[in-house]
């Protein structure tokens, strides 16, 4: 009777140790990857005080400069337009995280546009138009980087969970703000500027998309994302430039995410 007795305690104790696991409460993650540029116009503001010049480059014209379409396996992997993101997801449950998000982005001033020039260009008033050719003895590469650096708030939502888990697909949602941190090299009216880089003013971003994870750790993520960056401050011969302007931009990232943080019991 006894024997019976005990066995009717231990029963439910056993069934609720089976059901009951350990977790970790949170979940880091990283990943690496490259990325695709379209801007805005934008005026290119100089100040040269020792040339007595201060004039405006009107409705410029950028475009990127990829890397990863020229033979990504032949070069090193910080050469292209590349970005990572390192996370930590510190609500699980409701799928919310930090992370911080870098993009190695390259703008680069058209080379051959004609555009307006106005203000004042060795103590003169100007207002006319230029050819911006390197022919000429222009050019304005942030080739280095515009680089964008964002502290960003992460949303995530499960869109689908196979029953065994090994394969998840999610939706993605992030903003932040952050510094940019330009390398500069330019040159205007042959008078060429090569200073490397500089913090240089800062950005703010939205980014979205979907993330599939497969067998719980490895993730492939595409995402979509639109900011705006301010530079300041920008070294030109004997002077400084500041720019704004906005960017659309295309994301593939691979990355790898673990569990981290205390242990939680969940049934």
């Amino acid at each position: 009777m006894m024997k019976y007795l005990l066995l009717s305690c231990l029963l439910p104790l056993s069934l609720f140790a089976q059901k009951t696991r350990s977790e970790r409460k949170g979940e880091f993650y990283f990943s690496w990857g490259y990325n695709k540029e379209w801007y805005t116009r934008s005026d290119v503001k100089v100040n040269q005080p020792a040339l007595n010049n201060q004039y405006t480059l009107h409705q410029v014209q950028s475009h990127d400069n990829p890397g990863w379409d020229k033979g990504i396996f032949k070069i090193p992997l910080s050469i292209p337009q590349y970005n990572y993101r390192i996370g930590y997801f510190f609500n699980k449950q409701k799928g919310l995280a930090f992370e911080i998000n870098f993009d190695h982005t390259k703008h680069i001033i058209q080379d051959g546009q004609t555009m307006r020039i106005s203000g004042t260009l060795g103590g003169r008033g100007v207002d006319s138009s230029i050819l911006f050719s390197s022919a000429n003895g222009f050019y304005y590469f942030l080739n280095n980087g515009a680089n964008f650096l964002l502290f960003n708030l992460v949303k995530r939502w499960r869109l689908w969970e196979a029953p065994n888990k090994n394969f998840t697909l999610d939706a993605l949602g992030k903003g932040g703000i952050g510094p940019v941190i330009p390398h500069v090299e330019n040159s205007l009216f042959g008078n060429k500027n090569t200073d490397g880089f500089q913090l240089g003013g800062w950005n703010v971003g939205a980014e979205a998309g979907l993330k599939a994870t497969f067998y719980r750790h490895v993730f492939l993520e595409f995402t979509n994302k639109v900011d705006y960056a301010r530079y300041s401050g920008l070294k030109v011969y004997q002077g400084t430039a500041s720019q704004a302007f906005g960017t659309y931009e295309l994301i593939l990232s691979l990355g790898y995410t673990f569990a981290a943080g205390k242990k939680i019991g969940k049934s």
